[in-house]
């Protein structure tokens, strides 16, 4: 049986700050082998707990909602990908086991304030 290994290519940059608060995520661009597992490293700083939030973009298509949490060390998760939001250290990484081709994608850690309905985030590409 011949099988040959596609590559998930993943960017990551700084989209900016909100109300003082912000979201960081690893920056640049980060190509592996189909199956190698993934983790995206988000940092958040904030004088309150928003609801945290990841969404994927694939090419041509527009932003969709991935996965989200809303309270602290609560797990988000969809298609594989997981991430558990934490208050020490503030943090909600995404992490999937094993990607696929089909994960090539921007990935997008975003905070929201859901009584203003204001959001400020970071992006990343797999």
């Amino acid at each position: 049986m011949n099988s040959s290994l596609g590559l998930v290519t993943v960017v990551l940059f700084v989209l900016g700050r909100t109300h003082g608060d912000s979201v960081t995520q690893t920056k640049g661009q980060v190509t592996l082998s189909e199956g190698a597992p993934l983790t995206v490293n988000c940092s958040y700083e904030t004088t309150w707990y928003p609801a945290l939030l990841w969404y994927v973009q694939y090419p041509g298509e527009g932003p969709q909602l991935l996965l989200k949490a809303t309270r602290i060390n609560e797990n988000g998760s969809s298609k594989g990908f997981v991430a558990t939001y934490r208050k020490q250290p503030n943090a909600f990484h995404l992490e999937k086991a094993s990607v696929c081709q089909s994960d090539s994608a921007m990935y997008y850690c975003v905070l929201s304030d859901t009584v203003t309905d204001t959001a400020g985030g970071a992006e990343h590409k797999v």
